[in-house]
């Protein structure tokens, strides 16, 4: 009996990612194919290996199998009506066709684009974290700080695509630049890169994510002071997005939320702080289930789960 597959697009700031999704989730074994992109890039060294990971994993597609469509998850802001990419942390694409790239090389497949956070929302309420939960944002921590909404059961877009974009509420009593011109936007505060910045500013000598977690872990006071107040802003920001719509969950994921098991701690404690709004109080905060699979699982699930996507 053959089996119907989606190729799921992950595009962010350090790599793309495409695999083949089943109808139940999972990745196909041997169809996951990566390629780098990073801040440096050129616009042809983005775009061959948008080629590369594209390619690479339609051609593990099994003899007798469908390919159904395509689904792409890409760092924001989007335009989603017109399939333009504008991710901030590569500046060199700026409005960039990425989703005509795709079709070109798929002929004959439907392909959606949505912002990578509603990619790993979707996910985390098929298959994950949200499964059986109705209000609930799904979160990136990681090179950059990215979201999506599920809002009454479906997944919110918004005119755009850009809506649930966490990662650029400003958050209070913090006031580094953001690239996108904010003040105190909580990607400037708290991703993996920008924490370890302002560590190093203070004279910590690590130099990456994985550093910081070791000397957190070790009780060195930069690094503690570090992750703290990334925690404090993750905090504050889904404290404000849940005054704002009323969450009932928030799940998780990217390789810098698992710097400390005490980062969710952290978070939650800073949301406890609106105890007078019980409503907002509520909010559970929870990993992510979904591990590095997630953010390919929601761009498949564009097109598995249609139903759900605005």
């Amino acid at each position: 009996m053959s089996t119907s597959f989606v190729l799921g697009v992950d595009h962010g700031g350090t790599k793309i990612e495409a695999a083949l999704v089943d109808p139940t989730g999972v990745l196909l074994a041997g169809s996951r194919h990566r390629a780098p992109t990073g801040r440096d890039s050129t616009s042809e060294q983005l775009a061959q290996s948008a080629h590369s990971a594209v390619t690479q994993a339609r051609a593990a597609l099994p003899a007798g199998a469908t390919l159904i469509g395509v689904g792409i998850g890409s760092a924001g802001p989007i335009n989603v009506s017109a399939g333009l990419v504008s991710p901030l942390n590569l500046p060199a694409w700026r409005d960039y066709p990425l989703r005509q790239q795709v079709a070109d090389l798929l002929p004959g497949l439907p392909v959606t684009l949505r912002m990578d956070g509603e990619c790993i929302t979707i996910a985390e309420h098929w298959v994950g974290a949200g499964q059986g939960e109705n209000n609930l944002m799904g979160m990136v921590v990681s090179t950059g700080i990215g979201g999506g909404l599920i809002l009454d059961g479906r997944a919110v877009a918004g005119p755009t695509g850009n809506a649930g974009h966490i990662g650029h509420i400003e958050v209070g009593s913090f006031d580094e630049r953001c690239l996108c011109g904010g003040i105190g936007c909580v990607e400037a505060v708290a991703s993996g890169p920008n924490t370890v910045a302002w560590a190093r500013c203070r004279g910590w000598t690590g130099s990456s994510g994985e550093d910081l977690a070791r000397d957190y872990a070790a009780g060195d006071p930069i690094a503690v002071q570090a992750v703290t107040r990334a925690g404090r802003a993750i905090g504050q920001a889904i404290a404000s997005a849940t005054a704002l719509v009323d969450l009932e969950l928030v799940a998780i994921g990217g390789g810098f939320s698992q710097v400390s098991p005490d980062l969710f701690d952290i978070i939650r404690g800073a949301i406890r702080e609106r105890a007078a709004f019980p409503f907002v109080a509520k909010v559970r905060v929870i990993p992510s289930a979904l591990s590095g699979d997630g953010p390919l699982i929601g761009a498949a699930a564009l097109v598995h789960r249609s139903a759900v996507v605005s």
